[in-house]
């Protein structure tokens, strides 16, 4: 019974822990200038269709990467954009990772209504 239960829980976590380079993911935003269009923190963006990314949840913000380097290959998951396709198609699964990792840590100023 032991064994059972030890082996669900790390198979329930095989691929969920992976330590972030936060020196990684914020070179690399940078190289991206990805503050031309989120603006400054990456929480001012330049035209109100560009969101706020900073805080947001690592997973989310890493999901959204890769949907937008999937692009049309996979119309169920992929996401559609010109820039965005273009910004993170050539980066790997770690850098997308790094880079979601930095931008949550950089603070928000989401608020959440009750």
């Amino acid at each position: 019974m032991k064994v059972a239960l030890v082996t669900a829980l790390l198979l329930a976590n095989v691929g969920l822990v992976q330590a972030a380079n936060l020196e990684n993911g914020k070179s690399l935003v940078e190289k991206a200038n990805c503050a031309s269009c989120h603006g400054a923190g990456l929480n001012a963006p330049i035209l109100p269709v560009y969101p706020k990314i900073a805080g947001q949840y690592p997973d989310y913000l890493y999901y959204a990467l890769l949907a937008y380097q999937v692009g049309n290959a996979n119309k169920e998951f992929g996401r559609n954009n010109a820039i965005m396709g273009s910004q993170v198609k050539l980066y790997g699964d770690s850098d997308l990772r790094d880079m979601a990792a930095y931008i949550a840590s950089l603070p928000g100023n989401f608020v959440i209504k009750k």
